[in-house]
Parts: C-alpha cells; sequence; structure tokens
C-alpha cells in the first residue's frame, strides 16, 4: 500500500501547533515573569514563519529530490524539539500553580523553587538557542535546493476556506445517486436473483476494479435495490473484509452480521458450528466488502460454513484484484472508468453544490481539463469537485488544474493525485486533523464526539483568543472534513468512516510518526506511540 514514510508532508500542518502556542499569553506571561530574553520568542516565531513559507514547494519537490525529503525531515525534528520546549513550560507553569495551591511556602521552600527556577530557565534559554540555531542553518539552505516562498499567510491559513457546515462502509446507501452503473447494477441484480446455481455452491461473483471506481457504493445500491428485497433471501448481511484477513476473525465476523450479535469465540470450530446452524437450510445473500486475501486454502477455510446456505444462496465480492476472485473461484464483473459525460455529472454534483459558482465559458473549459485528470475515477471526481466547491473564482481553478501533484510519479504511491491534491489544500488545522485518522483501522466506524476529544487531547484546537471552547472549533473542523468528502457518514446514526484510500492516504501522510495496532480480536483497537518516543 503506501507505506513509504513521507518526512515533511504535514509540515505546515504542524507549524501551526508551534504557532498557537508561541500566541499562548501563558507563554509571553512565563518570559516576561521569569526576567527571559523575549527577543527569543519572537525570533522562534519569525524564524518558524520563514520555514513556512518554503512549506508548501518542499512538500511536492521531496517526491522527486531526495535532499528536499531530508530537509523536510531535520525541519521537523527542530520543530517538535520547539514544541517539547513549549510544552516543557507549560508543565513548568502547572507545577508552580499546583505547588502553591497545596502547600504554604516556608522560607527553605522558598529557597529551593528559586534555585530549582533558575536552573531551569537556564536550560530552557540554552535550549531555546540551540533550536534557533537549528532553524537558522535550515533556512538558510533554501537556495541552494532551490525553495522557493509562497504566499503563506498564518491568518488566512487559520481560517482556511469558506468553512462549510453541509453535511455530505457499510450495506447502507451513502451516496443517493450514481451515475454511469445502472448496465453493471442491472447484470448483477439479475445474477443475484437468478435461479440457476452451479457446483462451486453458494455461486460467487467479484465485482473487480481499481480503488476509486465505486465498488463499493455499486454494491450498496445492488443490497438495498427493491429487487433484492423482492427476491425473498432468508438471510442478508454485509461484512467489511478489509486487508487483514484471518480465518476465524472474518468468520466470526460473518456471524456476528447475521445473527446481529457480539461472538467472543476464540475456538474456529465453535463458530463453524454456530454458523453451520444459523445457514442450514436457508438462502442468503452476503456481501464480502474490499477482499485482499488471495490465499486459498484460507478462503475454503472460511467458505466451509457457508456451503451449508440453501441452493440460490449468494455470495458479492468487492476487490482491487483478479486473483483474489480466482482463488475464490469466483465469477468476475470488471468495472470500468467512468464515461465523458458521467464523470461530467459527478463532477458538477459536487463542485457547485452550493451554488456559489456561475459556469462560463472559461470555467468550463478549465473545468473539463480538471475533469479528464481525475480519469474516470469517481472518487477522484467527487473529492476534486469538494475540493474546487470551496475555491469560487478562475484563478483557483486553474491553480487546481497546473497543480504538479497531478504528475507525481506512480512509483512513490498507489494513492490517487486528486485525493493528495485535495489534502495539500487544506489549511493547515484540517491537515493535522485529518491525518491523526490514520490511528484508525480501515473501515473504523468513529463517533464525532470521539475523535473531537482526540483532537482536544493533542492541543489540535486551541483558540489564541479563547473566545470558544475547543469542542466548539472540533466542530467546526469536522463538519468542514466531512463536506470536503474527507469523511462519510455511516449506516449507523452518528457514526462516521472514511473510504479505504483516504485512509491511506492519512497513513500516508503520517507515516513516520504514527503506529497502528489492530489486534485480531478487536477489529477496532488501536493504539498510539506518545511524542516521547516517535518514530523518527
Amino acid at each position: 500500500m503506501a507505506a513509504e514514510l513521507v518526512g515533511g508532508a504535514l509540515l505546515s500542518a504542524f507549524l501551526q501547533v508551534a504557532f498557537d502556542r508561541l500566541a499562548s499569553p501563558q507563554i509571553v506571561d512565563f518570559f516576561r515573569g521569569r526576567k527571559l530574553d523575549e527577543k527569543l520568542l519572537s525570533n522562534l516565531k519569525t524564524m518558524l514563519h520563514s520555514i513556512n513559507a518554503l512549506a508548501d514547494d518542499a512538500e511536492l519537490k521531496q517526491f522527486t529530490d531526495p535532499h528536499v525529503k531530508a530537509w523536510l525531515f531535520d525541519v521537523k525534528e527542530a520543530i517538535f524539539d520547539a514544541e517539547d520546549l513549549l510544552g516543557e513550560i507549560d508543565y513548568e507553569l502547572t507545577r508552580c500553580q499546583v505547588e502553591a495551591q497545596s502547600q504554604p511556602q516556608t522560607f527553605t521552600s522558598k529557597v529551593s523553587n528559586f534555585f530549582n527556577s533558575t536552573s531551569f530557565n537556564k536550560k530552557i534559554e540554552s535550549e531555546m538557542k540551540e533550536v534557533l540555531r537549528r532553524l537558522e542553518y535550515l533556512a538558510n539552505q533554501k537556495d541552494a535546493l532551490g525553495l522557493k516562498k509562497g504566499t503563506y499567510s498564518d491568518d488566512n491559513d487559520r481560517s482556511g476556506s469558506r468553512m462549510s457546515q453541509k453535511l455530505p462502509s457499510s450495506s447502507l446507501v451513502v451516496e443517493s445517486v450514481i451515475y454511469g452503473r445502472d448496465a453493471d447494477k442491472d447484470i448483477i441484480i439479475n445474477w443475484l436473483t437468478s435461479e440457476t446455481d452451479n457446483p462451486n455452491h453458494p455461486c460467487i461473483l467479484s465485482i473487480v476494479g481499481m480503488g476509486g471506481l465505486g465498488k463499493t457504493t455499486l454494491a450498496q445500491h445492488v443490497f438495498s435495490d427493491p429487487k433484492i428485497e423482492d427476491a425473498k433471501f432468508d438471510i442478508k448481511a454485509w461484512v467489511c473484509v478489509s486487508d487483514h484477513f484471518h480465518v476465524l476473525t472474518v468468520t466470526r465476523t460473518i456471524l456476528e452480521a447475521i445473527t446481529n450479535q457480539k461472538d467472543d469465540s476464540e475456538n474456529l470450530q465453535m463458530v463453524h458450528k454456530k454458523l453451520k446452524e444459523k445457514l442450514l437450510g436457508k438462502r442468503f445473500l452476503l456481501v464480502l466488502d474490499d477482499v485482499w486475501n488471495e490465499r486459498p486454502a484460507e478462503w475454503e477455510a472460511v467458505r466451509t460454513p457457508l456451503s451449508y446456505g440453501a441452493p440460490g444462496s449468494r455470495i458479492l465480492v468487492t476487490t482491487r484484484s483478479e486473483k483474489v476472485a480466482s482463488s475464490m473461484r469466483s465469477e468476475v464483473h470488471l468495472l470500468k472508468q467512468l464515461g465523458e459525460d458521467e464523470c461530467r455529472k459527478v463532477f458538477e454534483n459536487h463542485a457547485l453544490k452550493d451554488g456559489d459558482i456561475e459556469l462560463n465559458d472559461e470555467f468550463m473549459k478549465v473545468g473539463r481539463r480538471i475533469v479528464e485528470k481525475c480519469k474516470g475515477l469517481p472518487l477522484a471526481l467527487k473529492t476534486i469537485g469538494c475540493l474546487l466547491s470551496t475555491n469560487s473564482s478562475i484563478s483557483d481553478w486553474k491553480n487546481i488544474l497546473e497543480s504538479e501533484i497531478w504528475e507525481l510519479p506512480k512509483e512513490h504511491s498507489e494513492i490517487i493525485p486528486a485525493l493528495f491534491l485535495s489534502y495539500h489544500h487544506l489549511p493547515s488545522h484540517l491537515k493535522r486533523c485529518f491525518a491523526y485518522c490514520a490511528l484508525f483501522p480501515k473501515d473504523y466506524e468513529f463517533v464525532k464526539e470521539e475523535l473531537i476529544f482526540l483532537w482536544m487531547a493533542q492541543n489540535f484546537l486551541l483558540s489564541t483568543q479563547h473566545i470558544r471552547h475547543p469542542k466548539q472549533i472540533g466542530e467546526e473542523y469536522f463538519n468542514d472534513l466531512l463536506s470536503r468528502c474527507f469523511f462519510n457518514k455511516s449506516s449507523v446514526v452518528g457514526r462516521f468512516v472514511m473510504h479505504d484510500l483516504l485512509n491511506d492516504l492519512a497513513k500516508y501522510v503520517y507515516a513516520d510518526f504514527c503506529f497502528r495496532y489492530k489486534s485480531e480480536k478487536d477489529a477496532n483497537a488501536f493504539w498510539r506511540i506518545e511524542e516521547s518516543s516517535r518514530i523518527g
């Protein structure tokens, strides 16, 4: 997948964290109260702005220039060290406040605190000077690396584009309309409802196509179609398999989907027995979404209890690989890219959703060229359309059309350029909030409030004016990512999910300081390595 480390893909996003902390009144008051050199703070802010002016150019050039990539890594480490210093100051302030409230100040304790404070002050000044020296050295390398300053503005970036409050894998349909898939849908429904059977019971059909073609969306529309209801399957179940295929886990998940009950069995034979009993003599429809496993023996172990279903039982699979279909002895339905008219409809449905853009001839000309670059992929058209809906000037559209990201070498990643481009044009505060979602396993259904609290714990939702509560800021950020198509609503009310390619993108940009864990027992378990043990 997209496992290559990207040392600077989040540079502009995490610079904003440092800016927020530097603007904190507590930090300024600390320097004044301890009579430290306030110029160190202003110099640090100036130096970070100098680095940030180079961020956009560096983040693009890192893909083709290893020296720029190494430079970004060094910059990131220096910024982390600066953040650590500011974090130490926060901790020292909190410690002093707690001690002052918890015990009376004796002469001895005052003397002790004085010497401790003096030592701490010297340490902070010394380490901040070292960070400044490193940042200045890195900033001075811009000419040798050919880095150009962008048009970064802290205030503009913080507000971002228009903050939309509109809301934009499971069995329930998320996209109410799909374009250009009527023929595909009819073929699949006819196959699922036909009375014919074959020796490879139950019959299996795999929808095969590259990522972003809309395989899951098509399967959702098929699953929810009235003709499938009329086919009178005794059991209908939807299971998202994803790229971690473990026989016990997959079999147990199928059982849970059928019974709608949690099962904690760790014995495969017991799970097989339960699943066999539930399916025995029943005509079922099972959708296995996003299958990656190409090992026939493992599939056979999963298929065994499924073979006890009644004649007419069907399994519908979505996968990117024809090898997967072959290993399952499945029939294949190849999903192709959308045609020109369908591409235009998908694009316009998202780019013009707010009605703020009037498509004159110039807009239409640029729009057609952008649509061509999406290469018939619905996800690319949808995501880039959402991006352009927040950029209403023709110059914005031309900048996106002419972006170098479209031409990134394919060997760097399997991620669609349109997704990179949409991420690249996020305001920095949204970049870091989205990238943090790399901690979620694929197809993890998360609650808005859960994610907002995680962002709060990382200090992503700071307000320098302290006018709004962080939770309010988090609501705004979440809704904006939703309106930009980085999140989708799940079938479960109040839950959300990311497309697997957007999950890949989050992992890609967060790869060098994020670690995810997924246990066999709990597919939704995830862990984070704290900053003190960052992977570098």
